[in-house]
């Protein structure tokens, strides 16, 4: 049998690495043997497969595009060969797996359990040309993870069409430090863990990241205390005492000048003092200059609300106004110092209220995010409509947040009234919530009208910011996201039933169904605190039906679980197990509503003793730190019932 023939064009690792991957999958789609051949240029009449960049290929990028930050793709393959192209080296690779997306291939969740590699005899015709709608396609750390979870995780985002990882803070210890010291977990053995694992793994990470060519996002957290001389690895409570020398530079507030709370990643610092000023954003070029893989710099202040500082200096300033003046001074030193890292800052919180009057002195060097932590995810932002809220009075240090839809567009409307450039979505779809909607199809059906509203909205994608084990039981969330960055005008129909297939096979119609009405029965409503009391009692009798509803499955799962690929076969497995976290789920919340504290203490406990337990089957798709974070907190148990 003669082999396919690669013809890989230039080297740069995502070009490599898109070839290796081609090989890789198409030997085994095809059963023919396949090799790869590094060219020096393209030759159109010699048979076989060439894989680079448009401009290796002799092709032409959109004219309105950045060849170099914009993701397109150029697919022409017949019976004899042809070419498989990407606008960039990351695009190469994104190319690669559009093209075998286009021949049945599909990764339903990370690491190779999700991989279905169908059996497609090569030659067929696939020809497609296609840009990314969106610019900023991407996803953030949060959560527990091990190595293992991060770097299935990025491996996973290309498959998707996804361009974009988000490493919070300097090192990931945080995140990290969760899983390997199993906090919420006692059941497994935990591990020491600190500064220097962290800082390897997290080392590890942006070469994982930059190999793929993806953007690299780095930091955020930490600028309001490192700089200092106080950690801030994490929302810890800070260990030891306070730097005589940082106290002057700590907000002010109910006339104290400490760690808001005791934890220094919340609390904010006197930013009308230049001083202050001076030192982050010295800190922040010292970080650019050590840190050149770096794409965004996130700069970003204190991550709590309402602690702004009340001292003559800053009180007559919103906070927005002293933030712009302190992001004008970053922008001056980076580029005194010919740096050209791009600073990506945030309205958020107390920040959502837009400067008076201070505005970006270099606006091309800014990217602008919009991070809307309160809002709600029963409806899209869509549901607003055309009219908008008015903002609300600024009152320092007594404000609240919107939840609604058009009270928050509100907000970005403010901010882009005085900036234009570059922005993007910073959400949460992932984080918390598929956790209120353990079935996924109403939470899916909200991200992709979100997504499909960004353009609407002036934004130009979206990072997710989110749990990396996030595929229990299914991926769909994460396919949602990938699928529609990449094209607006993605059904969402054909998503969901394209990936159902893809996860269980001549099954998968049924799964849909089946989890569908899941979701109906637990009512996400309730587990976001949205119902009142007549409308929680109505839940009850649904809550009271998942029994039933899991044992209508149990057959088909067992059915599954015997037939098909592994990838199918495992869907089933994981299926089997979600059954049973529904069921004790339903007793619990019927206990949290009917029963009295002991009886629904013990019910909340039986949940979290079970995800505990199978955490070592599950820890590739479900992050039981983040599920007893979310579900023990609404099931009333004590942080540190969460903890034993």
């Amino acid at each position: 049998m003669a082999p396919i023939t690669i013809h890989r064009l230039g080297s740069a690792e995502p070009v490599k690495l898109a070839a290796r991957e081609l090989k890789r999958c198409l030997a085994q789609v095809s059963g023919q043997p396949v090799v790869v051949t590094a060219a020096r240029r393209y030759a159109p009449l010699m048979p076989g497969l060439w894989l680079g960049t448009f401009a290796d290929l002799h092709l032409t990028a959109a004219a309105d595009s950045d060849s170099g930050r914009d993701d397109e793709v150029a697919i022409q393959v017949g019976a004899s060969g042809g070419y498989v192209a990407g606008s960039n080296p990351r695009s190469v690779l994104l190319a690669v797996y559009r093209y075998l997306t286009e021949l049945g291939c599909r990764w339903v969740r990370p690491g190779r359990t999700g991989e279905y590699l169908p059996y497609v005899p090569f030659g067929g015709d696939v020809c497609l040309r296609e840009r990314a709608s969106y610019r900023h396609r991407g996803v953030c750390i949060e959560g527990a993870v091990s190595w293992e979870h991060v770097r299935d995780m990025v491996e996973w985002l290309p498959k998707l069409g996804l361009n974009a990882y988000f490493i919070q803070f300097r090192q990931a210890q945080t995140f990290f430090q969760r899983w390997y010291e199993h906090e919420h977990n006692p059941l497994l053995p935990a591990a020491d863990f600190g500064p220097e694992q962290a800082g390897g793994l997290t080392a590890r990470l942006r070469d994982e990241i930059k190999r793929r060519g993806l953007d690299l996002h780095a930091v955020g957290h930490g600028w309001t205390c490192e700089p200092f001389g106080i950690p801030g690895p994490g929302w810890y409570p800070h260990v030891g005492p306070v730097p005589p020398a940082a106290i002057p530079h700590l907000a002010q507030v109910n006339g104290k000048r400490e760690l808001w709370g005791g934890v220094a990643l919340n609390t904010n610092l006197c930013y009308g003092n230049p001083d202050t000023r001076s030192l982050v954003a010295e800190a922040v070029v010292h970080y650019a200059a050590e840190h050149t893989s770096a794409d965004l710099i996130h700069v970003w202040l204190a991550d709590g609300a309402n602690n702004h500082c009340e001292c003559d200096l800053c009180r007559a300033h919103r906070p927005a106004d002293l933030y712009v003046r302190l992001l004008n001074e970053v922008d001056a030193r980076l580029t005194q110092a010919g740096l050209g890292a791009r600073i990506v800052f945030l309205a958020y919180v107390d920040l959502l209220w837009p400067p008076q009057r201070e505005r970006l002195a270099n606006a091309g060097r800014f990217v602008l995010m919009f991070a809307p932590i309160t809002r709600s995810y029963s409806v899209p932002f869509t549901a607003a409509g055309g009219g908008l809220a008015r903002l609300p009075a600024y009152r320092r240090n007594r404000l609240s947040f919107p939840t609604d839809p058009a009270a928050n567009i509100s907000f970005l409307r403010a901010w882009q009234e005085q900036f234009s450039g570059e922005s993007f979505d910073f959400d949460y779809h992932l984080m918390w919530d598929h956790y209120r909607d353990p079935g996924q199809l109403q939470s899916a059906a909200v991200l992709h009208a979100d997504i499909q509203g960004l353009e609407g909205l002036g934004l130009d994608g979206l990072i997710s910011c989110q749990v990396q084990r996030v595929a229990f039981p299914t991926g769909l969330g994460m396919t949602v996201l990938g699928r529609t960055l990449w094209c607006r005008q993605a059904d969402l129909n054909a998503i969901v039933a394209d990936h159902f297939r893809s996860c269980y096979g001549p099954g998968g119609d049924f799964v849909r169904d089946w989890l569908e009405a899941l979701s109906q029965l637990i009512e996400p409503r309730a587990l976001r605190e949205e119902l009142d009391s007549a409308q929680l009692a109505a839940c009850v009798e649904g809550w009271r039906a998942i029994d039933a509803q899991v044992a209508q499955a149990e057959p088909h799962i067992a059915a599954g679980m015997r037939t098909g690929p592994p990838c199918h076969r495992h869907s089933w497995e994981l299926l089997q197990y979600f059954g049973a976290m529904c069921r004790l789920l339903g007793a619990a919340l019927v206990a949290r509503h009917t029963a009295d504290a002991p009886v629904a203490r013990a019910a909340a406990l039986a949940l979290v003793h079970w995800a505990r337990a199978h955490e070592r089957r599950l820890h590739h798709v479900f992050d039981v730190f983040e599920f007893v974070q979310v579900v023990g907190g609404y099931l009333r148990l004590t942080p540190q019932e969460m903890r034993q």
